[in-house]
């Protein structure tokens, strides 16, 4: 198969004009990969929370590009063009939201915030007020307003389902594409790298920020992910 694209943490392969396939990568990068190492069987465990949360989604009347498990690394998705923007939803303070504003770390906010950055390792995904998006033509309204309402229902559902689990969905990041049909669909991943994932009593880290900032076993935390969601 033709290799379409390899990022930081996975690599996309043609299948044919409507569909790739996803492959999850050991790779783990941080601060626009500055740092990065390998943990073997990192890719693995990514993949299946990947498989567990875009299932759950797909339950709940959420379009994504997932089409079906491959195997242990690999899933089959619908082939689409990526929009240029990171759409993220935040629940509690953490990381780059403290910086900003000089607020606590683990302070509740009164209300789910989406945010949108500029999806560019290059610019370092700048933050991006919709008002800038429309004026450079990265989005139509409609399209940012269903981004918007499509990522607070992926917030409910998602923070209900890792409740269970004993885990608190701090923060998270999605990105979108279209199909060939112009359809806008949830794609890349669900994972430890892309979510916040807090103990609900403890608070401690559950999520790459172990990596980061050198807390923990990259690969025992996501062992751990996996095991209280019973994959």
């Amino acid at each position: 198969m033709k290799l379409l694209y390899e990022g930081k943490a996975k690599k996309v392969w043609e299948i044919d004009a409507e569909k790739v396939l996803i492959e999850f990568k050991d790779d783990v990068t941080a601060f626009d990969g500055l740092k990065k190492d390998q943990y073997r069987g990192k890719g693995l465990l990514n993949k299946k929370i990947s498989d567990y949360f875009f299932k759950i989604l797909e339950k709940n009347a959420i379009k994504t590009h997932y089409i079906r498990s491959v195997d242990d690394r690999n899933f089959e998705a619908f082939r689409t063009t990526v929009m240029p923007l990171e759409t993220v939803v935040r629940n509690y303070a953490a990381g780059s939201f403290c910086k900003r504003y000089g607020i606590e770390k683990g302070k509740k906010l009164s209300k789910p915030l989406v945010e949108f950055m500029i999806k560019s390792d290059e610019l370092h995904d700048p933050l991006i007020c919709e008002d800038t998006i429309l004026l450079l033509d990265l989005a139509t309204k409609e399209e940012l307003e269903y981004m918007k309402r499509t990522a607070l229902k992926v917030n409910e559902i998602l923070s209900s389902e890792l409740e269970k689990a004993k885990l608190i969905l701090v923060d998270f990041k999605l990105e979108f594409g279209k199909n060939s049909n112009g359809e806008i669909l949830l794609i890349d991943e669900i994972t430890p790298d892309t979510c916040r994932f807090w103990d609900s009593e403890t608070f401690e880290s559950l999520d790459k920020d172990v990596y980061r900032e050198d807390k923990a076993d990259l690969l025992s935390t996501y062992e751990e992910v996996a095991r209280r969601l019973e994959l």
